[in-house]
């Protein structure tokens, strides 16, 4: 029986990126690239192959926009997420948000 290649799986169409982030966890701030995004995940590249845990978030630099992301798949410095939730983080925000926002201001943001 025939299969799409994976690519072709995906629900929404993936957009090339290539932007700053940052991936952030309990323990881990870590610089990354994402590679691609779409309505329902993105695409990290890290600098090394690391396991990330099952639930991070990546900050986007340029946007100033943090995504909450479960872990869905790694194939060596490449790691995809699946959206959660998102939030903005110039001005205020809810302390969940605090360490991803702290990130993203020493990286740069404003």
């Amino acid at each position: 029986m025939f299969k799409p290649p994976p690519s072709d799986r995906r629900l929404t169409p993936r957009t090339a990126a290539n932007s700053r982030g940052i991936v952030v966890a309990p323990g881990i701030e870590m610089a990354c690239v994402i590679a691609d995004t779409s309505d329902g995940g993105l695409k990290v590249r890290l600098d090394r192959a690391l396991v990330l845990p099952a639930r991070v978030i990546v900050v986007d630099i340029a946007a100033g926009l943090a995504i909450e992301a479960d872990t869905a798949w790694r194939q060596g410095n490449e790691t995809g997420l699946k959206r959660r939730e998102q939030a903005g983080l110039k001005g205020l925000v809810p302390s969940r948000w605090l360490a991803a926002r702290e990130a993203w201001v020493r990286a740069g943001g404003r």
